[in-house]
């Protein structure tokens, strides 16, 4: 029997929105409801006091919250969720990391300078933004922008590490899309202004995060030409002497392992030694953390120097970058080498939940990291390690390449 041309049209739109997915079934999701158990019950397990802050009861409601209601949310509606809830145990060893998650971010990072957000590094194509001062996305003013994206930016724990952390999430796409203050997660309006205070409005597209970590990039670097950094040297850890004085400089910006630690320790006496070098500044502005224990190496290897100034000779740099085990040091060697701390309060505090560990969720495969250990070294409770000299670097210096601390500290030492 023939159909009627009616029937054949209903046919033909039934096919054709079936082809295009209109009335397909659903791709696979992820498995969340598990996902969230496994969150729950493994922090429990694991974490060594994950209730210090948030009670038991407030914990269960907001992550009752997310499991209730993850049929309604998308992916990463689910991940600021949880970004959200983590941040309530009041830990910055304890987050929701995004390493695993595909992620698209604009092509250049921000750092909280002297009151503004500050362009500190780009792509090579883009590096004419360096030194640029953000002052909005999409016409959203930047002090709304981030104050949205610091209620999720994740590994905080005080109010330096949150300036710190909240910038490293401001370029993020999915962030920024999700919290609705842009439109896509392909490209975004940002305003910026000069040295000279003229706005530049630019769009910008976003790159894949696995492209910005192939790319080139180009960034700040500030000196003084006091001190020089040697050639064929590891750039994050080295020692160099301060031209016209007995003063040594140690850039100590991450951690090698022990026995990498043990050789340097001896180079590093052995040249004090040789100079009788008289006052010794430890730089630890942009040390994000490691292994304690050699941090003590350090410290033990500089005891053995009898030519350093030890009541007025050492001092140890921070800022709001210092953190984890870096901030641990820094007080130890407050303690241990009787130095002044100058710069910038820490971004974690000398007492809190630190060595962190991490596992990751079986279906989404989000990492969440704990902390497993509380560690006591000083005797200011929940706040950083504050310097005994303020020196904060200033906007006018960066456009100059100028390392503000380091120009200013020199004047007092000598």
């Amino acid at each position: 029997m023939m159909k009627t041309l009616s029937e054949v049209i209903l046919i033909y739109f039934i096919v054709l929105f079936s082809t295009n997915g209109l009335f397909a079934q659903p791709p696979n999701r992820i498995n969340w409801k598990e996902d969230l158990e496994v969150y729950k019950a493994t922090l429990e397990q694991k974490h060594i006091d994950l209730y210090h802050t948030i009670t038991k009861e407030e914990f269960f409601n907001e992550w009752n919250k997310i499991s209730n209601n993850v049929d309604s949310l998308t992916d990463f509606e689910i991940v600021l969720k949880l970004m959200r809830l983590t941040r309530l145990i009041n830990d910055g060893h304890t987050a929701v990391s995004l390493r695993n998650m595909a992620t698209n971010r604009f092509p250049f990072e921000v750092e909280y300078i002297d009151k503004e957000w500050r362009v500190v590094k780009a792509i090579k194509e883009r590096e004419s933004l360096l030194k640029l001062s953000l002052v909005a996305i999409n016409d959203v003013p930047i002090e709304e922008v981030s104050i949205k994206v610091s209620e999720v930016a994740q590994f905080v724990e005080n109010e330096y590490s949150l300036k710190e952390r909240t910038g490293s999430y401001l370029t993020i796409a999915e962030v920024l899309f999700h919290l609705n203050l842009i439109d896509s997660t392909d490209k975004a309006t940002f305003s910026f202004r000069d040295q000279h205070n003229d706005l530049i409005i630019m769009e910008l597209a976003a790159i894949n995060g696995e492209v910005w970590e192939r790319s080139v990039i180009s960034g700040i670097h500030l000196t003084i030409p006091e001190i020089e950094k040697p050639n064929n040297v590891n750039p994050e850890l080295y020692f160099t002497s301060i031209s016209g004085t007995k003063a040594l400089y140690i850039n100590f910006e991450s951690y090698p392992t022990f026995e990498e630690m043990q050789v340097f320790g001896e180079q590093l006496v052995s040249y004090i030694q040789e100079n009788q070098i008289k006052q010794v500044i430890i730089d630890m502005r942009n040390n994000g953390g490691g292994d304690l224990y050699v941090g003590t190496v350090l410290a033990y290897t500089l005891n053995l120097a009898d030519s350093i100034d030890w009541k007025n000779g050492v001092f140890v740099l921070t800022s709001q970058k210092t953190f984890s085990a870096a901030t641990s040091n820094a007080a130890l060697f407050k303690q241990l080498l009787n130095a002044k701390i100058v710069g910038q309060p820490t971004g974690s505090n000398p007492n809190g939940y630190q060595d962190m560990d991490s596992f990751a969720l079986p279906n989404s495969k989000l990492v969440i990291t704990y902390s497993k250990r509380l560690f006591r070294l000083s005797d200011q409770v929940n706040t950083a390690l504050q310097p005994d000299i303020i020196i904060t670097q200033k906007h006018s210096d960066v456009f100059n390449n100028v390392d503000t601390v380091l120009m200013e500290l020199l004047k007092v030492m000598f």
